[in-house]
């Protein structure tokens, strides 16, 4: 079999012969199946074959003389040369010795796998999956092709669709000549998936480039609904590190709506087509959460193998399949991931804002999955059908219901793209990070309710939800240079809320997180107060009851739903700044803010003011809220035992006095979190004036200090910071409230405690920032967008820090506190 080349026997340095695809799966087959890899085998079809068909029937020339009348900027006639040449070839004569060399294979494979084995059959240009061009998704694949006739016809459709619109534009793009790009045919024994599940694997962060997670999408039936972006499908984040330390690092996960699956058809004709999935199993992940790490740790094997291979980090572009028959899990391709790997200029930092205000007047038309971090606005271009291409414009924001590859001509030209249906994986969402373009995929009614020709702004700089306004809006674009960067005698860490910013805000330069607050996890992603999962009887109206269990589906144990998410969202943030340090606060709802979460009404005081009522350390004993605060116990114990996350402090607001500081911390001890033990350590917020007066006493309960200057300021110049009328007085520079720092500060240190701070004032007031370096303090906590700023503002001012304050004034206070 002149033509034909089993996957067993090519490896990496075979593209030339059987092109990227086929030459990853030799690879892998023959170095990576004895490490618990498991690939479909089968064969190639050469390079060699293809250029014979062109050869034996004339083909070059004419080919040659069409490609040269090609004009982008006409799309029409672009469209009509490409359909040509690939009817050219398709309806050429396929040459006898390459059909024979096909069906001897395949009566192989038969011998293999048994009788009319099904295949899938896949496109491998000699020029794809290189590092310096992604050919992926270029050319065609066919899927459940039964018999020798079938299969040598899907191969002659793999040769002309070398010549899809959208290929051949990718390659003048690239330079590259379309007659010394030559396409290979992979045939692969097909993984029964449309009985279970397949989707792809990202080996960093698609949205940030963060390369210490594992990403995995997933949705019921063969993949080729993710790829395009048919389906909405679950999402998936597995931390490396520990991961490969033998935990279960298993991070932020979502549930897609995966309203479709592509199965098997007995049709020839059509061997595969589209179903509804029952509206039970839509709410229910496609796939388990062990099998989420099993494809994690062989994705790892993968990354690893072609990292050693190449000398530098290679991440992977990787599909995998379940199989619905043996359960087991296969890899069907991988390829390198080439949007963040080729990204030069590490460097520089875009970030994309808006303020407040805009964004608080702004009207939403549409929502949905937010990719490429950027804003971008502009006129729309709705285009509901391919035939409307021509009418798009340079710079319009497209908005349509899926792209495949034949719509990259136009995605080129886009200021922004905006579809109705696909994840993160999907086509619309790979394409627009290589053009550098924002796009929000997944609307469900994008072209509905966006009318044509209207000005919009698109944003997607929150990292995991992008929105469509109404309107040009104002935004403002940053370039962070994040070289360079001064050396002070003070940690710099960060203020960190959201985890779906945290991958970003890594990639700063910074020594850790100083201020993680559930509180914004739970508001944002649980969204059900607490004890009504622990006494779920109290909830008597019908609405309450029918949100929880919408948003626990999939969970008998409604109390594990409250854990799972509360770990796996604050893990997000731990995770990404593994191994420095993360302090975790626990939460500090006011009782106000707590009666706005879902069924909150039926647990929470209605108090005069809540500000100063029951919050922080004094809810965690209390019997009110003690078996919700178990819960937040059992999810920092996950965290840290499950997941392997022991970078992770764990902070205490808002404690009085001294006996509730003890108290806390034998709640958490019987709960599992016990202090010193894993290298636990627990911190306390310094600020009620009680804890700087008395830090000395505090320093016996607690591990060390972080000072939350906003609350020190409001209980210092009793200013309730929720009143309007007195705002002005609040001023964290106001005289008592900076001798209320610095007596925090030479207390801690007298104590022999560590001492940072975590409010607003150092972020806000560079003034502030200078005085806390001055005094010693160990570490400022800052809002990410002000770190480099404040560096450099304090090596500029050469006030590196000198490790305590010198007036020791505190004394007199302590002293005689009558």
């Amino acid at each position: 079999m002149r033509y034909i080349k089993w996957f067993e026997d090519v490896n990496i340095s075979d593209i030339p012969l059987v092109g990227g695809k086929n030459a990853s799966l030799g690879e892998m087959i023959s170095s990576l199946s004895s490490k618990g890899v498991l690939i479909p085998s089968g064969f190639a079809l050469t390079a060699e074959a293809y250029r014979e068909h062109l050869r034996y029937n004339n083909l070059e020339k004419p080919i040659r003389e069409l490609l040269e009348k090609l004009d982008k900027n006409n799309l029409k006639a672009f469209a009509k040369i490409g359909s040509k040449i690939r009817k050219m070839i398709y309806e050429a004569f396929l040459p006898v010795e390459i059909e024979e060399d096909i069906k001897l294979a395949y009566q192989q494979m038969e011998g293999r796998y048994g009788e009319n084995c099904d295949v899938a059959v896949r496109s491998s240009a000699t020029a794809e999956d290189l590092p310096e061009a992604s050919f992926a998704g270029q050319q065609e694949t066919y899927l459940n092709i039964r018999g020798s006739a079938e299969i040598v016809d899907s191969c002659k459709k793999d040769f002309a669709s070398l010549f899809t619109d959208r290929a051949i534009s990718y390659r003048m793009d690239h330079g590259f000549d379309h007659m010394e790009v030559a396409l290979s045919v992979g045939v692969q024994k097909m993984v029964r998936s449309d009985l279970a599940s397949a989707g792809v694997i990202f080996t960093l962060d698609t949205e940030s480039g963060f390369k210490d997670v594992v990403f995995l999408t997933s949705s019921y039936g063969y993949g080729e609904n993710v790829v395009k972006g048919s389906v909405d499908p679950d999402e998936f984040y597995v931390h490396k590190e520990t991961l490969k330390k033998g935990f279960k690092p298993l991070l932020k996960k979502r549930v897609g709506s995966k309203k479709i699956k592509l199965i098997a058809s007995k049709n020839s004709k059509h061997p595969t087509k589209d179903v509804k999935v029952p509206t039970k199993e839509q709410i229910l992940f496609s796939i388990s959460d062990d099998e989420v790490l099993e494809l994690a740790k062989q994705a790892l094997i993968i990354e690893e193998h072609y990292s050693q291979k190449k000398g530098k980090w290679s991440p992977m572009d990787i599909e995998w399949g379940k199989d619905g028959i043996d359960g087991k899990l296969y890899i069907l391709q991988a390829r390198p991931e080439t949007v963040h790997s080729l990204n030069k200029n590490h460097a520089i930092i875009e970030e994309f804002s808006m303020s407040r205000e805009t964004r608080s007047k702004a009207k939403v038309i549409v929502e949905g999955k937010g990719v490429g971090q950027k804003i971008a606005s502009g006129k729309t271009r709705v285009i509901k059908s391919a035939s409307q291409m021509h009418e798009f414009k340079e710079g319009e924001i497209l908005v349509t219901d899926m792209t495949d590859p034949d719509w990259e001509p136009i995605m080129k030209r886009a200021a922004g793209i905006v579809t109705n249906r696909g994840g993160r994986t999907c086509h619309a969402a790979i394409v627009s990070r290589e053009l550098g373009v924002p796009a929000i995929v997944g609307t469900a009614y994008g072209t509905d309710v966006i009318k044509n020709g209207a000005g919009v702004t698109i944003d997607c700089s929150s990292g995991d939800v992008g929105f469509v306004y109404d309107g040009i809006l104002p935004f403002e674009k940053k370039e962070i240079e994040v070289g360079n960067i001064p050396k002070l005698n003070v940690k710099v860490m960060m203020n960190v809320g959201n985890p779906n910013e945290a991958f970003s805000f890594a990639q700063i330069p910074n020594d850790g997180v100083g201020l993680a607050r559930l509180e914004f996890i739970i508001n944002s992603s649980i969204q059900i107060h607490p004890m009504a999962l622990v006494k779920p009887e109290k909830v008597t109206d019908k609405k309450d009851r029918e949100l929880i269990a919408e948003l626990t589906a999939g969970y008998e144990d409604k109390e594990q739903y409250f854990i799972d998410k509360l770990a796996q969202e604050a893990g997000t943030i731990a995770a990404a700044f593994y191994p420095k340090p993360v302090v975790i606060r626990l939460s500090d709802f006011k009782s106000n803010e707590y009666r706005q979460l879902i069924a909150g009404h039926y647990f929470e005081p209605v108090e005069d003011n809540p500000m100063i009522g029951f919050r922080g350390a004094s809810r965690y004993y209390h019997e009110k809220y003690k078996d919700a605060f178990v819960l937040e116990c059992k999810a920092m114990k996950k965290m840290r035992e499950e997941m392997g996350l022991t970078n992770v402090k764990i902070m205490i607001p808002f404690v009085r006095t001294i006996d509730e500081g003890k108290k806390v911390i034998e709640v958490m001890c019987e709960h599992g979190l016990k202090q010193g033990e894993n290298d636990l350590k627990i911190i306390m917020m310094c600020e009620v004036p009680s804890n700087v007066i008395l830090i000395d006493k505090f320093s016996k309960i607690f591990d060390g200090f972080s000072i939350g200057s906003n609350d020190l300021t409001q209980l210092t110049l009793a200013v309730d910071r929720d009143s309007e009328i007195i705002a002005p007085i609040f001023d964290e520079r106001n005289e008592a409230v900076v001798i209320m720092l610095k007596y925090a500060i030479e207390g801690a240190h007298e104590a022999g405690k560590p001492i940072g701070i975590c409010g607003q004032a150092p972020s806000d007031y560079p003034e502030i920032a200078k005085m806390l370096l001055k005094a010693g303090i160990d570490s400022m906590s800052l809002n990410p967008d002000t770190v480099m700023k404040t560096m450099r503002l304090l090596a500029e001012k050469g006030e590196k820090g000198v490790g305590g304050f010198a007036n020791s004034s505190r004394q007199k206070l302590t002293e005689h506190p009558e």
